[in-house]
């Protein structure tokens, strides 16, 4: 019999062949293990977090069913975000998901933010291609946010207020 065709244990499966269910699974726990931990980081150590002086927007946005608040403050420059910065509390997932945008956003023109946010939007919509995008960057840690929808409202109310921020004119 051929290898190709050998049912026990050859080169094409059976016995010998490695258990890649069980690696997948493996690499999976890892993966949302390092995810978890850097919700976690950016929500006790958030990069951004405080008052933005001469603001050219300002944006309070609300989620009234969690309780979950972001004021959100942008300068622009040349059409460009030159610097973010948000205040608020709520819960681990608005507050990462506020860090880590703010990180992400800076220096990007308007219709990068937008696409950005339409990209997160996918993602938290369940896309897997949108999850794979690194253009994401460390926003993809959010990706298992989409399980819970509920919870989706948290991590987009940052991008809400971002979003109607852009809307005020740029110098």
């Amino acid at each position: 019999m051929p290898p190709s065709e050998d049912a026990g244990g050859g080169p094409m499966g059976g016995a010998g062949a490695p258990d890649t269910t069980r690696e997948i699974a493996r690499d999976t726990a890892r993966l949302a293990a390092l995810y978890q931990e850097l919700i976690l980081d950016h929500y006790r150590r958030p990069r951004n977090k405080g008052t933005l002086e001469g603001a050219d927007a300002h944006v309070a946005a609300k989620n009234p069913l969690c309780g979950d608040e972001i004021d959100l403050q942008l300068r622009f420059d040349r059409g460009r975000v030159a610097e973010a910065k948000f205040a608020g509390r709520g819960c681990s997932i608005s507050q990462s998901s506020a860090s880590m945008m703010t990180e992400l956003v800076r220096g990007k023109a308007a219709a990068e933010v937008h696409a950005l946010a339409r990209r997160f939007a996918e993602m938290l919509g369940g896309s897997e291609e949108a999850a794979a995008d690194e253009r994401l960057g460390e926003l993809r840690a959010l990706s298992g946010v989409s399980k819970f929808p509920m919870r989706v409202k948290c991590a987009l109310l940052p991008w809400k207020a971002l979003e109607e921020g852009l809307r005020v004119p740029r110098r």
